[in-house]
């Protein structure tokens, strides 16, 4: 008989001791709060919403409490709190959260430090044992710390262990389970581990199994809800529930603009520079993750930079400011200063910001372009700050060459696509030359795209499903 290949027996040594601890822990921290469907009709309904992630980098995760709420319902939002903050107080999450009597949020324990790495083969080693710690602190938030619900609403990814945890919570308590695609978490895996590794095609078994026994599923995109369908054979309901700006987005107009310019530290002493067209500001969230390639923009800067000082002497200076937070951040910022050191970039000023709810809204709304450099490791996803930038009102050039990216933007009416730095950099030219109408052109479509807000598009969606509206 022929010994199995050594990867088999590790994947198979790495379940049977995954299975065996979460068993043990199950057994351990069984839900001691039962309930029965005809309780849930008493009182104020009550619903959990669960993400493993840091919920202040969830907008749509807030969202969907924020819309329960409105609507009168107990919601329990658990998720992780921001590395930082040491209580919910000092978090940064929506105010309307803090604000809301009926929004209780519950932090999830985070891992040890020492089981986070991008290191690929301690990952490999240590993966394991951080899910049997996230398996344990779900449980004992969702079954002790957490009273029974008439749904839990899952957003996925990050589905290893959520999905597998929730569906035990909703077994035992009677509770119903929706999940919110916003991507799949194999093919995010997949950036690390290649896509032909093993633990890849075990992610996707993982997600397609236990996905089938929601009772109801939301996508972001038309081109999820398909690939849902087909690659993972759900049967259960699958609407599309497209990201919408929640309500603090909106348009500036050029007053506001430049009062906001003025008393933002990064651009306050520029102010008269961009109220004559002089300076641009380019603005572009981020997450400073594998999925979004910023050499893309940065050898674009430099390109421009070039054309600028040489052959193109009336394009206007670039300020470019970059909000977020992630593990890619001081890569970039390196080769930023090193690009700066070489004078590569005369013509453009490059600053990274974390900003407040507010005045992320604000900067939106008072720049003169939005980039999204957002790689889509689906091709079915959709990058929610190219919603919010909408929702301001801000013109869009982002990364297009991805099957759902035509559901959110309309090339030339409210934003444009490219494929290349040399394309990026041809856009950036092409805008903030000469011919100033199609750069307002494309401000009006992004206007007119901030008009289809979250809670209309939540309440025909998600409301129904939920049988709140």
């Amino acid at each position: 008989m022929e010994s199995l290949p050594p990867v088999v027996v590790k994947i198979a040594i790495f379940v049977l001791v995954l299975s065996s601890v979460s068993l043990v822990a199950v057994l351990y921290m069984l839900p001691v709060d039962f309930t029965d469907n005809d309780e849930h009709s008493q009182g104020p309904t009550r619903y959990q919403i669960l993400v493993l992630g840091d919920i202040g980098r969830s907008p749509r995760i807030q969202y969907h409490a924020i819309s329960m709420g409105k609507h009168g319902k107990t919601v329990d939002l658990v998720g992780y709190l921001g590395k930082s903050a040491h209580s919910i107080a000092d978090s940064e999450l929506h105010p309307d959260i803090f604000a809301h009597p009926s929004i209780t949020v519950h932090p999830l324990p985070r891992a040890p430090p020492y089981l986070q790495t991008d290191n690929r083969l301690l990952f490999l080693a240590l993966a394991p044992v951080k899910v049997i710690f996230q398996t344990c602190g779900l449980l004992l938030v969702l079954g002790h710390r957490t009273k029974p619900a008439k749904a839990l609403l899952l957003q996925s990814p990050p589905s290893i262990p959520t999905l597998a945890v929730a569906q035990i919570i909703c077994y035992l308590r009677n509770t119903q389970l929706f999940i919110d695609w916003h991507n799949f978490g194999y093919s995010i895996l997949a950036l690390k581990l290649g896509e032909a590794h093993p633990l890849v095609y075990l992610s996707q078994w993982y997600e397609a199994f236990f996905s089938r026994f929601a009772a109801a599923h939301l996508a972001v995109s038309d081109a999820m809800a398909h690939a849902l369908k087909r690659d993972f054979r759900i049967d259960a309901p699958m609407l599309v529930l497209y990201d919408r700006p929640a309500s603090h987005f909106r348009p500036f107009e050029l007053q506001e603009r430049l009062a906001f310019l003025g008393r933002l530290p990064e651009t306050a002493p520029f102010v008269d520079e961009i109220e004559k067209l002089r300076l641009r500001v380019i603005v572009s969230s981020t997450s400073w993750t594998m999925d979004e390639d910023f050499s893309l923009l940065l050898d674009a800067l430099v390109g421009y930079s070039e054309l600028a000082t040489t052959s193109h002497p009336h394009l206007p200076e670039i300020m470019v400011i970059i909000t977020g937070k992630g593990p890619q951040k001081e890569h970039y910022l390196a080769k930023i200063a090193d690009m700066e050191d070489k004078d590569k970039l005369e013509m453009v000023t490059i600053k990274t910001a974390w900003l407040s709810t507010g005045d992320y809204a604000s900067l939106l709304a008072s720049a003169d372009l939005g980039i999204s450099l957002h790689k889509s490791t689906s091709g079915v996803d959709l990058p929610m700050k190219v919603v919010d930038m909408f929702g301001a009102g801000l013109p869009v050039v982002g990364w297009g060459k991805f099957q759902a990216w035509p559901e959110l933007v309309q090339e030339g009416v409210n934003g444009r696509g490219f494929a290349s730095t040399e394309e990026l950099q041809a856009i950036i030219v092409e805008l903030f030359g000469n011919d100033a109408q199609q750069l307002q052109r494309l401000r009006s479509g992004a206007c007119k795209e901030s008009e289809r807000g979250w809670d209309g598009e939540w309440d025909a969606v998600a409301g129904k499903l939920f049988d709140i509206t």
